[in-house]
């Protein structure tokens, strides 16, 4: 799972645990305003809220968690959460499908709930085809989803105090770089090259932590492009950072050698010399 998205699932955690916290501190003092405000929930729902929060990164037990939670408190104020915990339930089990039904049902609950924006924005460009029907359609509500994140995300205030304003500040540069990362995906499925070079360049630019992904869809995008000496440069960067996974770096080696066979002309660099044309003198 990228950076990014564990960002995201960081930023939600730390809120409904807070929240939790908060609730349960019932030896404490707290200030009249305090004991108002906010919704009130029963014993019941806290435990099946907090069963939630603690089923994280186990996600046959999230599902049930998610699902006992949303079946027993309909009204819940932590469906929309609920919900996206079971999109990245199914994401980690590989299955696309219901990652995708949940994610929207999360925009439904909640139509600026960013995390949902971005992962539908990276899972629609991811499952389109240059040859879909439906490609032009597909793309375009995969940027939508991406650009109604980065608005969401820049207007956003920090979800929870226990967040220092570095780390919230961070966050946002991540999911902001991710959602460009998304739109770049998409301009390369469209062969806009131009587009696709100055999104992922935001992307790697503009995250606070460093991301191999979106740097090494960048080299593509320069190699698909032409700009094969970028793409050498870069790709090699990849591969020659230590903390670069090595499905990536593997993938980096691709895209450099197909820029190097397109710089030298089509041939691969050091291929041998064709033989001298010898003239065979006719008898």
């Amino acid at each position: 799972m990228k950076r990014t998205i564990l960002t995201g699932v960081l930023v939600l955690a730390t809120g409904v645990s807070g929240l939790m916290a908060q609730k349960n501190k019932k030896d404490q003092p707290q200030p009249k305003e305090q004991q108002t405000a906010g919704p009130k929930m029963s014993p019941g729902e806290q435990q099946a809220v907090m069963a939630l929060v603690q089923a994280q990164g186990k996600p046959d037990e999230t599902i049930v968690a998610a699902e006992n939670l949303l079946t027993k408190y309909a009204d819940t104020t932590y469906k929309d959460t609920a919900l996206f915990m079971e999109a990245i339930a199914y994401q980690q089990k590989g299955d696309k499908d219901k990652m995708q039904i949940f994610a929207e049902r999360t925009l439904a609950a909640n139509p600026k709930y960013f995390q949902a924006s971005l992962m539908l924005a990276d899972l629609t460009v991811q499952q389109t085809r240059e040859h879909d029907l439906d490609r032009d359609e597909k793309l375009a509500k995969a940027d939508k989803y991406a650009n109604d994140a980065i608005a969401t995300v820049t207007a956003a205030s920090k979800p929870n105090p226990q967040l220092s304003d570095q780390q919230w500040e961070e966050a946002k540069k991540d999911l902001i770089a991710q959602a460009h990362d998304a739109l770049g995906m998409s301009a390369l499925q469209k062969k806009n090259y131009d587009l696709a070079i100055t999104e992922l360049k935001t992307a790697v630019e503009g995250a606070a932590h460093a991301e191999p992904a979106f740097q090494v869809r960048l080299a593509s995008a320069y190699q698909q492009s032409g700009k094969n000496d970028e793409a050498i440069t870069l790709a090699e960067k990849v591969m020659n950072d230590a903390q670069t996974p090595q499905q990536i770096k593997s993938v980096a080696q691709a895209i450099r050698a197909a820029a190097v066979v397109a710089k030298n002309g089509g041939k691969p660099l050091n291929a041998p010399a064709p033989p001298p044309q010898i003239e065979v003198k006719k008898q």
